[in-house]
């Protein structure tokens, strides 16, 4: 029986196809700059998302760590969302290694941050405050796109306070294939932008991170000083090439799972289900049943992430068929 993942789009394994390019990719040693494929990738990330360069990263982690270091100094301080990735999820990288304190804001319903609450919480010019120089969004935001007016507003927020922008784009293809526009409609708005190959476009590692030549060039430092330099990385480029050329535009039958899969569930008594924007959807179920439901569906193959509120992630090996065996699953569960 054909195991079902639905804990998250980074566990997708590469395609034949993708496999094969990987295998025929050609190689140099990227910390000299002389890795072809690396240095490919880099070219076709910044051209798609709008920006001079880009950077091939291990993770999403150290794509926005990077961001964080060469936007801010020490003692600078930075503005995300309290549920943010940057902020929550990557083990406070910012402030280990840079020193640069977060100040977090709750997000809204719709995933964005209030910008009035973002202007007060800019510091003023005193010596008793941290400086506030960067301001960092989520797109999409557990599967929430940013509306693209918002975009604009929180742009003109920034730069109304000298705040560079930096956008946690790690699903930000999600967000554009859902809003039917080009992706450098959204990256616009941004000074800098981490874009995650490894989740819904399937590569098996990496992200790259998008901005200006010089911000790149600085960026570029701080890998090395990470221990981000992969040497003979084009095999993994390769991927990412991959990616971007073919899987981009499919991430709309993600959504369509998706929203096909929080169909089904919402129509089962006693489970709570949250709209399914993009490839994401939250399903809570009766109060004390969540672990069991969890071992239920896990003997049958599928697997379900951990909490209370359980999130479900469709991806490329997840299909129609997959759905519909899924809400089946918990429909007798629940019968």
């Amino acid at each position: 029986m054909k195991q079902i993942d639905l804990r998250s789009d980074t566990v997708t394994r590469p395609s034949q196809e993708m496999l094969k390019v990987m295998a025929q990719a050609e190689v140099g040693d990227d910390v000299y700059g002389e890795d072809p494929t690396v240095n490919r990738l880099q070219e076709l990330a910044a051209e798609m998302l709008g920006k001079e360069a880009a950077l091939f990263v291990p993770s999403g982690t150290m794509s926005n760590l990077l961001s964080l270091l060469t936007h801010c100094g020490r003692g600078d301080e930075y503005i995300a969302g309290q549920e943010a990735h940057i902020y929550r999820w990557e083990g406070g990288g910012g402030a280990i290694f840079g020193g640069i304190q977060p100040q977090p804001l709750d997000f809204e319903p719709d995933g964005s941050l209030d910008l009035g609450k973002v202007s007060r919480a800019v510091k003023s010019p005193d010596h008793h405050h941290a400086v506030t120089r960067l301001l960092c969004l989520e797109n999409t935001q557990g599967g929430r796109v940013l509306p693209l007016p918002y975009l604009a507003e929180a742009e003109r927020c920034a730069r109304s306070h000298g705040l560079s922008l930096h956008l946690d784009g790690a699903r930000v293809f999600n967000a554009a294939v859902h809003q039917g526009v080009a992706v450098t409609e959204i990256a616009k708005h941004f000074d800098t932008v981490s874009v995650c190959l490894s989740k819904g476009l399937g590569a098996p590692v990496g992200s790259v991170l998008c901005g200006s030549a010089a911000f790149v060039d600085r960026a570029h430092r701080w890998r090395k000083v990470a221990g981000g330099g992969m040497r003979q990385a084009g095999i993994l480029a390769a991927a990412g090439i991959y990616a971007l050329k073919h899987n981009v535009e499919r991430l709309a039958e993600d959504h369509q799972n998706a929203q096909a899969l929080a169909d089904g569930l919402s129509r089962i008594k006693g489970l709570s289900v949250s709209p399914a924007n993009t490839n994401i959807l939250f399903v809570t179920p009766p109060a004390g049943t969540a672990a069991k439901l969890r071992e239920e569906l896990g003997r049958q193959g599928i697997l379900l992430g951990g909490g209370d509120c359980i999130r479900l992630v469709t991806h490329l090996d997840v299909s129609a068929a997959d759905v519909e065996r899924t809400i089946a699953a918990f429909r007798s569960f629940f019968s």
